[in-house]
């Protein structure tokens, strides 16, 4: 599986960013402690701070990526192919495998987003705005042409692209569903949303 965190240049920052994704997927933001992170990553409290100088900023780190990191495989998952079906598809295939592939980064980034400062938390639902505009365009063309069978483009838009956010909250890389499995049943369900017949 692709490492979240392979474009990060130092590895102790790497190392960080894992260890605080999974005490923040266990205790949440309120219940990890800096000191725990840095104990956790094998490194001290203060070679921490040389690299996230307050928890804060390595919460934002781990939603940031998240988000830049979904929003390319929307747009890798969506190349142009020969109908917007097929697009749709793809594009909800890459979306609810990425939630799976990277599911407790994913749970913290859902979770712990009221954490965010207001300005951080502006541009991030600038992001999250952007990912679902994908989404809708493509709905809005195929609607246009007559492949799609839509009432509230918007609001159809919205719920396919949450149902594949909502992967993160139940799936465990135990579970019964690769994520490559996820991904091809969140895209067929997407079809039949939109009232595509194959």
């Amino acid at each position: 599986m692709e490492d979240l965190w392979d474009g990060v240049e130092s590895e102790a920052a790497r190392r960080l960013l894992r260890a605080a994704v999974e005490l923040l997927a266990a205790r949440g933001y309120g219940g990890a402690s800096t000191r725990e992170i840095a104990e956790r990553a094998g490194l001290s409290p203060a070679a921490m701070y040389v690299h996230f100088p307050t928890k804060a900023e390595l919460l934002h780190t781990i939603i940031h990526t998240v988000h830049v990191t979904a929003h390319a495989a929307v747009v890798a998952g969506g190349t142009p192919r020969d109908s917007s079906a097929t697009v749709v598809r793809g594009m909800v295939y890459a979306l609810a495998a990425f939630h799976s592939r990277h599911q407790l980064a994913a749970r913290v980034t859902q979770n712990e987003l009221a954490a965010l400062p207001p300005a951080q938390w502006a541009t991030i639902r600038g992001m999250r705005d952007a990912t679902e505009g994908l989404v809708l365009a493509e709905v809005a063309r195929g609607a246009a042409a007559g492949e799609f069978d839509v009432a509230d483009l918007s609001g159809t838009s919205r719920a396919i692209v949450s149902m594949c956010v909502d992967v993160a909250r139940w799936y465990h890389p135990d579970g019964p569903r690769t994520p490559d499995e996820v991904g091809a049943l969140y895209a067929h369900l997407a079809a039949r949303m939109l009232g595509v017949k194959a």
